[in-house]
């Protein structure tokens, strides 16, 4: 239930992103407004699981720099991630569409705030702790 909800706040976060940076889109397999939200969930689900290996192994191996530039590199490699996802959307024909690496690296940004913010939000409705057993 949490990925669940995870992704669906990284596709609305992924979204609002698409509205005010202009060099994301969202191209769609239709034009009505739920086949457009069926691809955003969509790339939402590719860069949680982009996220979730290829993430994680880039931050083992990348540990060090992270401790050297004190987390900078973090932008870098959510900006990497995200035109992954990017480029299986393009081998797929729909999904997100990044114009460049700096236009990605923003987005990126963005949609980690976003994320974050909309969990914070919804944190009292949806709860933070999960029920413990003793």
């Amino acid at each position: 239930m949490r990925f669940l909800l995870r992704v669906i706040f990284t596709a609305l976060a992924i979204w609002l992103v698409t509205l005010f940076v202009p060099g994301i889109e969202i191209r769609s397999f239709g034009t009505q407004w739920w086949e457009v939200a069926l691809t955003t969930l969509a790339v939402a689900l590719v860069f949680a699981l982009v996220n979730a290996t290829i993430g994680n192994l880039i931050r083992i191996v990348a540990f060090p720099l992270y401790i050297l530039t004190i987390g900078i590199v973090a932008l870098f490699v959510n900006a990497f991630l995200l035109m992954i996802v990017h480029w299986i959307s393009e081998a797929v024909g729909y999904g997100i569409r990044v114009e460049t690496f700096w236009w990605g690296m923003l987005a990126a940004v963005c949609i980690a705030f976003l994320t974050w913010l909309i969990t914070i939000v919804t944190r009292p409705v949806f709860g933070k702790e999960r029920p413990r057993e003793r």
